[in-house]
């Protein structure tokens, strides 16, 4: 029972550590770049990728990939002194442990995990490899590099605006991120998220801004102490950026955000002042984040082998945890009874190990997330939702969560449309089976019809009066969910 507990905390500290973007200081020539090598284990091996990026306030954001079991983006923490190199992937209970080799292009040392042991060899990918998969021809429309202020902060934030070719003026929209430090393109191995879909909607008509999180890339500020609620003050500036844009009509300008990214979508659509032309939420959590929290703890253990009561007793140990956070504001108290909860539950953790949690535990957003209500503020929303989820989403379930936002949406008469998408993943990938091949190997795509729909659903969200209605688009099968409601109190400006 152990063992699983352990594991389950893992998994919980690990999310919260992906949200604050906790990491350890830079070596003196930070590492930049995707490595990559097999785990070779009894009968076969696993290709491996880690990406590694390098943070403005001296920390690095890093994830691990493996396309093969399906699993992208897991957290992964980092520490370099000199050449020694230890990164801890706690969702799933391993490390590796190796020496920095050939000016950073080579990592070389031992992978564990429960029951495994084995040397591995991790290569960096050459800029050839990582440059593959981007659009390499010219796009048939304007492209600039930006910064902007976030005028409650003061900080700056960069980004890439893209404006269809033409005169104008253009309908906009703003990419929101999922939680986690992300670049402007939410980049995994051979796949740019916010990279396609820009491309396509540009493509297509509308003006679009993507930018880096604060604390990433060229963007100032910290995100580590960020909550969902600061980066509200983000969306906004962007918001407004992309209003003045000339060539993008200042009041056909929306939002779209990705995971926690719609969430900061509907906060700002529901915020005084001026709200956004529309929102489309891509994987929107739908319940509170005690909750979020609490059931991917137990669908992990369950994933892993743990029975009925093991479950019981890691979840135990999380409510406990969470009690004590809600009821000690003070940090420093806060964190002196979690720790002696961790390193006195049995769970393998010792005295630094389990302080190092509690300090996650108590991080701003942690704090702010185990008490967000996404569904709080639904009824000031002042504009139009579109509300997307994909049936093979195993962060964010649309059962669990774009179902209840529908539903408080629609109780609040608001303009609601939501649709499931079969065979689509949390990262709005298409299905494998569709995925073209580039050079012989498959390359991962954004969902087709989740592109179609997206455009469709804004390109009449912002069609003037008497302007020409989008281009039809062919209605997918029967397995697309499909609910709409009229607005009694629908606002734009």
């Amino acid at each position: 029972m152990t063992r699983f507990i352990q594991a389950a905390l893992f998994f919980l500290a690990s999310i919260i550590q992906f949200s604050v973007a906790v990491a350890n200081p830079l070596a003196p020539t930070p590492l930049n770049g995707q490595w990559r090598g097999p785990l070779k284990l009894l009968g076969g091996e696993i290709n491996i990728v880690i990406t590694i990026v390098p943070l403005t306030n001296g920390t690095y954001y890093a994830a691990l990939d493996a396309p093969q079991q399906r699993i992208s983006r897991m957290p992964v923490e980092v520490e370099v002194k000199d050449d020694n190199l230890t990164l801890r992937i706690e969702q799933a209970g391993s490390s590796f442990v190796g020496k920095i080799q050939d000016n950073g292009a080579t990592f070389s040392g031992t992978w564990k995990q429960p029951g495994v042991t084995a040397p591995m060899v991790l290569k960096q990918a050459t800029a050839s490899t990582q440059a593959a998969t981007k659009f390499k021809a010219t796009p048939p429309y304007r492209q600039t590099d930006i910064t902007f202020t976030n005028p409650v902060t003061k900080h700056r934030l960069a980004g890439t605006l893209t404006v269809p070719a033409g005169e104008g003026p253009f309908a906009g929209v703003v990419l929101l991120s999922d939680s986690g430090p992300q670049s402007r393109e939410v980049e995994v191995p051979g796949y740019r998220m916010f990279g396609q879909l820009a491309d396509y909607l540009t493509r297509h008509g509308v003006a679009v801004l993507r930018f880096d999180d604060r604390g990433v890339g060229k963007s100032g500020g910290t995100y580590a102490s960020a909550t969902t609620a600061d980066l509200v003050t983000d969306a906004q500036a962007a918001l407004a950026q992309l209003r003045a844009t000339p060539l993008v009509a200042a009041h056909r300008v929306g939002l779209l955000g990705h995971g926690e990214g719609a969430n900061v979508a509907l906060l700002a659509a529901a915020g005084a002042g001026r709200a956004p032309a529309f929102v489309v939420s891509l994987a929107g959590y739908g319940q509170t984040g005690y909750d979020v929290l609490l059931r991917q703890q137990g669908e992990i253990m369950r994933l892993i082998g743990a029975d009925p009561a093991q479950v019981k007793a890691a979840q135990e140990v999380y409510q406990r945890t969470v009690s004590i956070i809600r009821q000690t504001p003070d940090n420093a108290a806060a964190r002196t009874k979690v720790a002696a909860l961790l390193a006195g539950a049995n769970l393998g953790l010792d005295g630094s190990m389990a302080r190092a949690r509690a300090v996650q535990l108590t991080s701003p957003w942690a704090r702010y997330f185990f008490d967000f209500d996404p569904q709080a503020k639904l009824d000031k929303v002042q504009c139009s939702v579109l509300l997307l989820n994909g049936t093979a989403d195993l962060q964010v379930s649309a059962r669990r969560n774009m179902t209840p936002l529908y539903k408080a949406l629609r109780h609040a008469k608001r303009t609601a449309t939501s649709y499931k998408l079969t065979g689509v993943n949390h990262l709005f990938q298409a299905p494998a089976a569709a995925w073209p091949l580039v050079n012989g190997a498959p390359q991962a795509v954004f969902s087709p019809e989740a592109l179609k729909l997206v455009h469709s659903w804004v390109a009449r969200e912002t069609t003037p009066p008497g302007g020409p209605l989008p281009v039809t688009v062919k209605r997918p099968g029967p397995s697309r969910k499909v609910n709409r409601t009229p607005s009694t109190n629908r606002t734009r400006s």
